[in-house]
């Protein structure tokens, strides 16, 4: 396996490896990992698709991918996947799938069409002091001490950063910029997260700092995410034979351990009745280990989602997997000690009139009904106790929804402190609590507040693993897509470990899925390598014109680069190249 960038390598079709009409494939999981893992094993590994069997513990696929209308609770959406035009495998993967409304057209054109046609942009990224506009909202608000820092994270190797905390590597200064409001909120990082994972994030999305204000930069789907993108893979994936076996829990994975030589022998499944699967080398396992989704509970209206935390089938399936050998990672790390002050409950609310609509109008300048993007993202309520948050799809966001519904998505990232309104933890609070906290950083008057939210339909959501993602690790703690010695057995999803990209993204799944199949199968073309846009000098200087509140050279000290231009000085610029870049970025 190899990596590529270019249209030569993008377009080009790979050779049939070698005896793949003698291989089957096994995966297990049913997520985005899994199901792109089973497009790629058809489309590039040119496997037949009734040699493939995707196990799935819940009935139906998806994985995090959400939403979905549930007859007895109504609409739910547990997240929402944010996604970029650099997503350099999942474009690579969806220009394959067929759209399931659009005849002769792939899920890419469609997607591709409606985003340009509907582009993203938000007129209130941050409010406050209920539904007002934060009066410095677009500016990042970073002193030069914090923007040192930010500039030393980006500058450490990742070795160096086993363990370690955002918040042994920033001081105060940098928790009170906006810059750190935007990014929390967007990517739902907390204080004690991975600063290894925040160095990667820094480095793979440097791009985007200039519209971290106004999420101009990110895509969404026309309708929530599992009707848009995982229906239309399930589709494709049945259509060329693939076997979905629902509901089906795998207990464990037995692996030949010889030397440095893995082999995946045998499938148990946790359910009695249905035999183990014995395998040989030319059968692939791919396993997607641990989920930010297991054991999500739901609540309603008058009762709040428990707070359960079963471990569930995937981190059952990946502890049993690690305690074979030190490879396969070390699934505690994740999945055990989690912060209490962390993300772990979201709200799906759906009002069914429009009594709502005046304040969303005054925040977003959007009719929510209009049919275009209305948020383009989470808005942040930055004097939120909770650091609460709302967002709003593209309406109506389920193909069911009726013409008067407007669903919207509500999630707190602190999950130990009582609300503003509601005087409760957001964890102990019903779907109508959610809602009425809701309503009152909205600014709808309080003694209209209660009946609004008695009138409107709120799932709460308890996910305990949420941010699992984030939890500090070290090297060697995720275990390798594919690891070393490996004959027939890799990793794919979030919690296995690929070279540059970020975890808690759609493309993180599809990459690890690419580069297992590519692997496992010797796929003679290469993986697109991660969007290489913090080796592009023109972003860089353009990010520290926006890490710098749109201030030139010459109002700002850049000790780093001031102290070059000035031993060249800037007369002796003037005409060059450097010149043009430097104007260019608008930093002279």
């Amino acid at each position: 396996m190899y990596y590529s960038k270019g249209n030569y390598e993008a377009f080009a079709r790979p050779r049939k490896p070698a005896n793949v009409d003698d291989k089957s494939a096994h995966l297990i999981g049913a997520g985005l990992a899994s199901l792109a893992a089973a497009v790629f094993l058809i489309r590039d590994g040119q496997m037949k698709g009734d040699r493939i069997h995707i196990y799935e513990e819940l009935p139906l696929p998806g994985g995090t991918m959400d939403g979905i209308w549930n007859e007895q609770k109504g609409y739910i959406i547990r997240g929402g996947r944010e996604m970029e035009v650099h997503f350099e495998t999942i474009w690579d993967l969806f220009r394959s799938v067929p759209s399931l409304e659009t005849p002769g057209a792939s899920v890419l054109d469609e997607y591709y069409w409606l985003n340009k046609e509907d582009p993203s942009f938000s007129y209130a990224r941050v409010i406050e002091m209920r539904g007002q506009r934060l009066a410095d909202d677009g500016k990042l608000t970073l002193t030069p001490k914090a923007i040192e820092e930010l500039v030393h994270l980006a500058l450490i190797p990742e070795e160096k950063l086993q363990d370690v905390k955002i918040s042994d590597v920033f001081s105060e200064e940098f928790f009170q910029s906006n810059f750190w409001l935007y990014w929390a909120t967007m990517f739902a990082f907390e204080p004690w997260a991975s600063a290894m994972e925040m160095r990667r994030y820094i480095l793979r999305f440097v791009h985007h700092i200039g519209t971290l204000s106004n999420l101009s930069s990110l895509r969404f789907t026309k309708y929530n995410q599992y009707e848009s993108l995982i229906k239309p893979l399930e589709k494709f994936l049945e259509s060329n034979g693939v076997h979905f076996h629902y509901p089906t829990e795998v207990h464990n994975i037995e692996v030949s351990l010889h030397g440095d030589k893995k082999v995946a022998k045998k499938i148990v499944f946790a359910d009695k009745k249905n035999e183990p699967i014995t395998l040989t080398e030319n059968d692939l396992v791919f396993v997607t280990n641990g989920s930010i989704t297991e054991s999500s509970t739901y609540g309603d209206n008058e009762h709040p989602a428990p707070g359960d935390r079963d471990l569930g089938g995937s981190w059952k399936l990946w502890k049993n997997l690690a305690a074979q050998d030190p490879a396969f990672g070390k699934p505690g790390k994740f999945c055990e000690n989690i912060p209490a002050a962390n993300w772990v409950i979201s709200g799906t609310i759906t009002f069914p009139d429009d009594r709502i609509v005046p304040y969303i109008e005054r925040i977003s300048k959007k009719d929510p009904h209009s049919g275009s993007i209305v948020t383009s993202g989470p808005v942040s309520i930055k004097d939120s106790n909770w650091l609460y948050g709302y967002s709003i799809s593209r309406q109506p966001h389920f193909h069911v929804q009726k013409s008067n519904e407007l669903v919207v998505w509500v999630y707190g990232l602190f999950s130990d402190k009582p609300g503003n309104f509601v005087p409760k933890k957001i964890a102990e609070c019903s779907g109508i609590e959610l809602c009425e906290e809701l309503l009152y950083h909205l600014g709808v008057p309080e003694n209209e507040i209660k009946e609004i939210a008695a009138a409107a339909n709120t799932i709460p959501c308890h996910m305990p693993y949420i941010t699992s993602y984030f939890m500090p690790r070290a090297l060697g703690d995720r275990p390798l897509v594919v690891p070393h010695g490996s004959q027939n057995l890799a990793f794919i999803g979030n919690f296995a470990e690929t070279v540059r990209d970020t975890v808690f993204t759609t493309e993180y799944s599809v990459r690890t899925a690419m580069e297992a199949v590519y692997t496992l199968l010797n796929v003679d073309r290469g993986v697109p390598e991660v969007f290489d846009s913090s080796f592009d000098v023109r972003v860089l200087l353009n990010t520290i014109y926006y890490l710098y509140d749109h201030k030139s050279l010459d109002e700002i000290k850049l000790p780093w680069l001031a102290s070059v231009i000035e031993k060249m000085g800037l007369k002796k610029i003037q005409g060059t190249y450097l010149e043009e870049l430097l104007k260019d970025a608008k930093l002279l």
